[in-house]
């Protein structure tokens, strides 16, 4: 019996041993979509201070902002506070930022005010679903 324990421990010792360690390089690259419906300023700091920190942690992985309901806000140039912050995450390889057509169309929003390098997708949910689909990682920006 004690034979068997220890075996267990020692198992459990070598498994934990070998994860990701603090400080460590993340090997694998992933695909995350965040959903912005929020035009709280909190919320769009989030997000943006998510991809600086997902960028600079793993420059292979993938993100997409899907943005519909009062999320629009962060990408509608005049309306958005951290514009300088939104311009430099347009620019940044491997970030889009996709905007819900039909809360253009419920917001009186024309696609020309929308900051450069935004996509416009017909549903905003369709989209976030369709990443799910295609295996991306799925973040609700709330606080």
């Amino acid at each position: 019996m004690k034979s068997i324990l220890s075996f267990v421990c020692l198992a459990a010792l070598t498994i934990g041993a070998g994860g990701v360690r603090p400080g460590s390089p993340q090997v694998e690259p992933y695909q995350v979509v965040f959903d912005l419906t929020s035009r709280e300023p909190a919320n769009q700091q989030a997000v943006l201070r998510w991809i600086r920190e997902i960028s600079s942690a793993n420059p292979k992985a993938e993100m997409e902002v899907v943005m519909y309901g009062q999320g629009l806000d962060l990408v509608v140039s005049g309306r958005t506070t951290p514009e300088s912050d939104v311009k430099e995450a347009l620019n940044t390889a491997r970030v889009s930022f996709k905007v819900c057509a039909i809360a253009l169309k419920n917001q009186k929003i024309d696609a020309s005010q929308l900051l450069p390098k935004v996509e416009v997708v017909p549903d905003g949910i369709g989209e976030i679903v369709a990443k799910q689909r295609a295996g991306w990682g799925y973040i609700k920006v709330a606080r």
